[in-house]
């Protein structure tokens, strides 16, 4: 997985430096989740293994993409196949995703909780989070009945656990050192 990103990173870079700099974050974010999902399609991924021509498979996936890809999308397709590296597209697309997560300044975090939030429970953890880590935070929730009472939030590498179990270990933890 790491020599896949080293090798898709500099693409997802330069992608999303060409969509900030042309106010088009959105329209190439599309047009790579089109182009991944085409990528990713069984009889496209058998294509794209075998030995043809640059040009030959970079017009093909062109050509199935219609006109989900503006001209600079077809570029970058066209660069993609010239170095054999349309098979890393759906890696692409994740580091694009993440660049432009990052450029807006949002974070995802799981809240597990033991029972659903109440509204204004849930707009105080979110103003609670977005004040520890800077960033809007967009919430992502769901009930575990087993957790028996708190919440697990994970944003990121950040995980807060104020379940009672994970409580119970803690203080297991601290009794016995």
């Amino acid at each position: 997985m790491s020599e896949l990103t080293t090798v898709a990173r500099p693409y997802a870079r330069a992608a999303f430096e060409f969509a900030v700099s042309n106010d088009n974050i959105e329209a190439w974010s599309t047009m790579l989740f089109f182009a991944t999902e085409v990528a990713q399609d069984a009889t496209m991924a058998n294509i794209l293994t075998r030995d043809k021509a640059p040009k030959e498979l970079a017009d093909l996936f062109i050509n199935v993409c219609g006109d989900q890809l503006d001209e600079n999308g077809q570029n970058f397709i066209k660069v993609l196949a010239e170095n054999g590296r349309l098979s890393v597209l759906p890696r692409i697309t994740q580091l694009f995703s993440d660049l432009e997560t990052e450029y807006k300044k949002e974070i995802d975090a799981d809240v597990v909780s033991a029972y659903a939030l109440s509204k204004v429970q849930l707009n105080e953890l979110s103003i609670s989070l977005e004040k520890r880590l800077a960033r809007k935070v967009n919430l992502n929730c769901s009930i575990d009945k087993s957790l028996i009472t708190g919440m697990v939030i994970t944003a990121g590498d950040l995980v807060i656990d104020s379940t009672a179990s994970g409580q119970l270990s803690r203080l297991s933890h601290t009794l016995q050192s």
